[in-house]
């Protein structure tokens, strides 16, 4: 019993002794090398800002994932603008003023989008091939009609008072199919382009402006430089007219917010709980010296987890930085047990001191950092530098503490009244027992908290992530309906064995498509097969539309009796690779993806499908069944996708917990044997109750909720901890309260984040950390006299 209780004492006691004397200098000089790092770093910071890197990566199809990213980089750097006002005058005279103003200017966007000659290009690749493009309801017209109805409708159009602003002459086209091909165009395309190039929709004429980030969208430096720019032009356009509209829309504008957002949470909550920890130090040692080392304790950490997380990753993550900052609020725990020791104690020698602590001191290094490392089990890329960067830190910190407070801290420490009235109350504070009113208590408690895991739900939806500013949101929304932008998160993708096959199952789609547009449950689709359909198509197209057409210009000859004879001209369909070479095709380029390899090893080729403007709440369901029985057609919903691994994640999480709170379990039974309880119950019952409080405050339990506590089961058991190994020391105490007082400023302030998960994260901590701080000494062992006492 004795050797397995004092294992951990003799194994520091040995490790200590050993070139004790040469630890200050090899951590001097390893602090010395990450001040080097620091400095090379920090000429060129690796900070990476793509919050996607939250997300779990889609290891069971590895396709999928990487064609989602191929549709994400298309967009990734594409900003829309548009410009409205009540004339088509004002729009155009705002139009240049507005780029003007961005030309003159430093701004990161430049001009793109199909350039003013788009329409003339794509009308002179096209029209050659008119007689090989008819719509569904253009083939069905010349298909059911009679000849001399159309025979009709032709006279109608030929002597028509606008017959002069036709595209073609009479004969190339007798029934008018060419400009009603073109309006079906504009219809499925968002190409909805009126007079002088403007939109006109909501009394408003639009003027449609395109531009691209020269980088990557979610690599930006926190500083809102596209939406000031954005801004300032819109300020100069709104001089030519005074009430021009503006509406955004464009991933870098989400992007830069939410690193913008995320600049200024570092310096809210990482100055914030660094200023906290300040503050409490010096209430209780009262002495410039405990905060200068314990500041000096927690910059190391985190220069030092710095470092290392960007020579392991090569870059670091915004929310990493974020999320380190709340590490403050855990690793000043060592240096703050340290003063508190030494002021309960001022004549022990140094060394002897910090060679007692030791044991409590690696303990909750251990079990903190086996609840950090939980968080880097899940793929998340973005989890696992936070796992790396908290676990480093912490050690950091802690090796600050060991190699250099007992050389360093050479001063008197001194008492304070602050730190009395705090380490006497322990002595009052009381402890659960066996009486009536105890029973009364625990079982109310137990009762609420069975009402609030009833009430409790879950929610997995990644869409409950999302952060971007409203008014954003709101203007994505408008210029969706106004252009008919689909979402890249939602899309049929199309394969075949060749690029035939491919284009006549997209046909086959958009004929369905068409149906769901029909009844209004959709505002568009984009798909290649409306630009380029497929051979088959354009040789049948050809055909029905030279027989019909050869019918009508016979009779309406014989009618106006003359000789009229339509051109012959036989013209080649138009293939794949002439229309993806040609300028027209830049706007639905990337729909075509190409020769892919699946996980199986084989190639096919294939396109995407995208839908946009869901106008009801079932149409995503219908959108999923319609191409079930489709070959080679499969419905891609990628926000469901990562919903669902979210929920799998959660559930994933949850068992880890389980297996966390064992292996502690574990360490605390080594160490404690039968008093392992009172450390370990008391952070079990604050998660208990943590997350029937979570029920009771109608917030769900998330992925970052679970999360949450597997930290909270890591930092809670050090307050168990330090109460077990200095049984009644007021000191260990001391530490406690300072300890968990910071550590509660410091993820209460992250309870602030306007990003949705290091929200979840803060609240979750911000009550487990104060009930284990309420219940750590009501579970608390007997001092040292109290159980010598008869």
């Amino acid at each position: 019993m004795r050797t397995r209780r004092h294992a951990l004492n003799e194994m520091s006691g040995a490790s200590s002794g050993l070139g004790w004397r040469w630890l200050p200098a090899l951590w001097l000089l390893l602090v010395l090398a990450v001040g080097w790092h620091q400095w090379k770093f920090w000429q060129a910071p690796r900070i990476d800002s793509n919050i996607l890197a939250m997300l779990p990566q889609d290891a069971d199809d590895r396709l999928l994932s990487d064609i989602t990213a191929r549709i994400a980089d298309a967009s990734a750097r594409q900003v829309v603008v548009l410009l409205g006002a009540p004339t088509a005058a004002q729009a155009l005279q705002a139009q240049r003023a507005f780029l003007a103003d961005l030309d003159a200017s430093d701004s990161p966007l430049q001009a793109s989008g199909p350039d003013a000659d788009w329409l003339a290009e794509a009308e002179a690749l096209y029209t050659p091939h008119r007689r090989q493009l008819l719509t569904g309801a253009q083939r069905q017209r010349l298909e059911q009609t009679p000849p001399e109805v159309l025979a009709e409708t032709s006279m109608a159009v030929l002597f028509s008072p606008v017959a002069g602003n036709r595209m073609t002459e009479w004969l190339d086209d007798p029934l008018a199919l060419w400009p009603q091909w073109w309006q079906q165009r504009a219809s499925v395309s968002g190409m909805r382009v009126g007079e002088d190039g403007l939109l006109l929709a909501r009394d408003q004429h639009w003027a449609v402006l395109q531009f691209e980030t020269p980088g990557p969208a979610f690599r930006l430096d926190g500083q809102p430089r596209i939406g000031q720019a954005l801004d300032h032009a819109f300020a100069a356009a709104h001089k030519q007219a005074p009430t021009l509209t503006m509406l955004r829309a464009g991933v870098p504008l989400h992007a830069e917010a939410a690193a913008s957002q995320a600049n200024r949470e570092i310096n809210t909550i990482g100055w914030g709980s660094l200023a906290a920890v300040l503050l409490l130090v010096f209430l209780a040692f009262r002495s410039l010296r405990p905060i200068l080392l314990v500041a000096m304790s927690l910059l190391l950490g985190c220069a030092i987890a710095l470092s290392v997380t960007a020579l392991v990753f090569g870059q670091v993550h915004l929310l990493t930085l974020i999320f380190g900052a709340s590490l403050v609020g855990v690793a000043e725990d060592y240096g703050i047990h340290w003063f508190a020791s030494r002021q309960s104690a001022p004549a022990q020698p140094r060394l002897r001191l910090m060679r007692s602590l030791l044991p409590g001191l690696l303990l909750a290094l251990l079990t903190s950092s086996v609840a950090y490392l939980a968080l880097g089990l899940p793929p998340f890329p973005g989890l696992r530098q936070m796992a790396l960067f908290s676990v480093v830190g912490l050690a950091g910190a802690f090796l600050t503490v060991v190699c250099w407070f007992p050389w360093l801290d050479t001063g008197i420490a001194r008492q304070t009244r602050f730190a009395d009235v705090i380490g006497r109350s322990l002595a009052r504070w009381p402890r659960i027992g066996s009486g009536r009113g105890w029973k009364i208590g625990i079982v109310a408690v137990l009762l609420l908290a069975v009402a609030g895991l009833a009430q409790l739900r879950f929610n997995d939806d990644l869409r409950s992530l999302q952060s971007s500013p409203p008014q954003l949101l709101r203007e994505q929304a408008d210029i969706g309906q106004l252009l008919g932008m689909p979402s890249p998160a939602q899309f049929y993708l199309v394969r075949g064995h060749s690029a035939e096959q491919v284009l006549q199952r997209e046909e086959a789609l958009t004929a369905r498509l068409q149906t769901l547009q029909a009844e209004g449950k959709m505002g568009g689709y984009r798909a290649i097969s409306d630009w380029l359909p497929s051979a088959q198509r354009q040789q049948s197209s050809l055909a029905l539309s030279q027989r019909v057409e050869g019918q009508v210009i016979e009779q309406v000859a014989a009618a106006l009796d003359e000789k009229l004879q339509a051109p012959a001209r036989q013209v080649p369909p138009l293939d794949l690779p002439t229309w993806l070479q040609d300028p027209v095709s830049q706007p639905f380029r990337s729909l075509w993806l190409g020769t892919l390899e699946d996980d199986q090893g084989g190639q096919a080729m294939a396109s995407v499908v995208m839908v946009d403007d869901l106008g009801e709440p079932g149409t995503l369901q219908q959108l999923a069944q319609l191409g079930d029985d489709l070959a080679g057609v499969r419905w891609v919903d990628r926000t469901a996708d990562f919903s669902l691994l979210l929920g799998k994640y959660r559930h994933r999480m949850s068992l880890l917990l389980l297996l966390g709170v064992a292996l502690v379990a574990a360490v605390l039974w080594w160490r404690y044997r039968r008093q392992a309880w009172r450390a370990l119950l008391p952070t079990l019952l604050a998660m208990l109750l943590t997350v029937a409080a979570l029920g009771w405050l109608g917030q769900p339990l998330q992925l970052f909720n679970v999360l949450a506590l597997m930290l909270l089961l890591g930092m809670g058991i050090d307050y168990g901890i330090f109460l077990s190994e200095h049984r009644g020391d007021p000191s260990a105490w001391l530490a406690v309260c300072v300890g968990a007082a910071s550590t509660w400023l410091s993820f209460g302030l992250l309870a602030l984040s306007a990003t949705p998960a290091l929200r979840a994260f803060g609240l979750t901590l911000l009550l487990g950390i104060g009930l284990v701080w309420l219940l750590s000494p009501l579970l608390r062992p007997l001092s040292v006299q109290e159980a010598h006492t008869p």
